[in-house]
């Protein structure tokens, strides 16, 4: 940055025990959000993001005008906000409605060559669409045009439900709505470059699962990645195959599934799959589920128990202003979900508690340290009490984003009494410093076998028979 942030490095009420340079952005937003309105050099500003079908999704709000003295503050605050909603909403097309400073700062980060290259490239893959970043004047951005489906839910008959992470592969056999048989299975996908790896362990799993059936009629998936349609659009499982190989043999893996069992088959991002196993387990709706594991996942359904076909990959999303904060090994970008709210910020954060893990994969290392806190380790209690401070800021700053009144919190992280403590410290940031937020929602944490297999359980609900 070439001018130092003003407003928004503004430091948080409760800082997390292990990150003292932690920023939140639900915090900074705040205060920038507040100097804007008691000013008089002040301009409106429209984002719009299209996405498939012509969907569009809209942000409308104000912003210093250029030369006010705070513009590292307005383009940092801007690019972060587009960021934050391309990976909530998702699109190929952003449309810039106000200063053409601010818009050709975007649309330079948002460039081939730009600082979000990743992003640009991800979403172009995504929808199939070269990525454009257009500017138009305020009152000619384009208007909202959302659209939203019912999901899962579906109990009858005997279902199998699978749940794809990057260090595990958990299955349900569910009869009736009732799970008879489930199963975790350890697997590294990610270094895999042979796709029919990953097709031969998902069919030895369906399989496996299958012989706890009299017969199956659907199978239900929740898998890490964005999909569309039952194809793989992108997916972090998948990141070592080669991107023709990609092509023609990942993205139609589970139409090809499909046919070979001949039976209903669905896939779902597993955040909207956590979503739905919050809905299903509360009888509630209007659902944020976050899964903290191998990576972050979220997923929404709104009021009425539907996904809006939003991506929901919160793993992107930015929660920090620290300019030091930790880089996503797969974007490049700093400050994201993913390391804050997965067993990545565990591995991250020993060091800084004391703790020297053992050289091993990180689903391991995680166990690591819950054990430690199982056998009393106060190093151990702190990676935890951290990650609940990180949690509450991220919540109010995911409220100014979607309209939730509960919160799922799902994932290998929060098994044990660590779970306990996450919440906890979540529920006194919200306390403390967002108490408006922290009226209208609850947080809820399953019991422990929903943690692990909750996924697999709600996944098997997707089909219609």
């Amino acid at each position: 940055m070439t001018q130092p942030l003003r407003l928004l490095s503004a430091k948080p009420k409760i800082v997390p025990p292990l990150d003292p340079d932690f920023r939140p952005i639900s915090t900074g937003n705040r205060v920038y959000e507040k100097a804007v309105y008691a000013s008089k050099e002040k301009m409106p500003l429209a984002i719009a993001l299209e996405r498939n079908e012509g969907r569009v999704s809209t942000w409308r709000g104000e912003i210093f005008a250029p030369g006010s003295g705070f513009d590292a503050d307005t383009h940092v605050y801007v690019e972060r906000l587009v960021k934050f909603l391309l990976w909530q909403k998702g699109g190929w097309r952003l449309v810039i409605g106000g200063p053409r400073e601010v818009a050709g700062h975007v649309q330079k980060v948002y460039s081939s060559g730009g600082a979000r290259a990743f992003d640009v490239r991800l979403m172009a893959d995504v929808y199939e669409k070269s990525f454009v970043v257009e500017q138009t004047d305020f009152d000619k951005a384009p208007t909202a045009r959302e659209s939203a489906v019912a999901l899962g839910g579906h109990l009858e008959g005997c279902r199998i439900g699978f749940d794809l992470g990057a260090s595990d592969y958990k299955l349900a056999a569910v009869k009736d709505g009732e799970a008879v048989f489930t199963m975790e299975l350890p697997w590294d996908p990610k270094i895999e470059s042979d796709p029919d790896f990953h097709y031969r362990k998902i069919s030895e799993g369906l399989k496996l699962a299958a012989r706890h059936l009299p017969q199956v009629d659907a199978i239900g998936g929740s898998s890490a990645g964005i999909y569309i349609d039952n194809k793989v659009m992108v997916a972090s499982l998948f990141r070592a195959v080669p991107k023709e190989v990609f092509e023609r043999k990942v993205k139609p893996m589970f139409l090809n599934l499909r046919k070979e069992w001949g039976v209903p088959l669905e896939v779902a991002n597993d955040g909207d799959v956590t979503a739905l196993a919050g809905a299903l387990s509360l009888k509630q709706n209007s659902v944020l589920g976050i899964a903290m594991g191998s990576s972050q996942a979220a997923g929404f359904l709104d009021a009425g128990g539907r996904i809006t076909g939003w991506l929901n990959e919160l793993a992107f999303a930015p929660v920090d202003y620290n300019p030091r904060a930790p880089t996503d090994e797969w974007s490049g970008d700093d400050g994201c979900g993913a390391q804050y709210f997965s067993q990545q910020a565990v591995v991250r954060l020993a060091p800084a508690a004391g703790i020297e893990l053992p050289k091993e994969h990180p689903a391991e290392q995680l166990k690591f340290v819950q054990e430690l806190h199982r056998n009393g380790d106060a190093r151990a209690v702190k990676i935890f009490e951290t990650i609940g401070v990180y949690l509450g800021y991220a919540l109010a700053h995911y409220a100014d984003r979607y309209d939730f009144k509960h919160v799922l919190i799902l994932g290998r992280v929060t098994s044990g009494a660590g779970g306990d403590i996450i919440l906890r410290g979540a529920g006194e940031v919200l306390k403390m410093e967002f108490p408006d937020i922290e009226e209208k929602i609850k947080l809820h944490l399953p019991d422990e076998k929903s943690k692990r297999v909750g996924q697999a359980v709600a996944a098997a609900s997707l089909p219609i028979l």
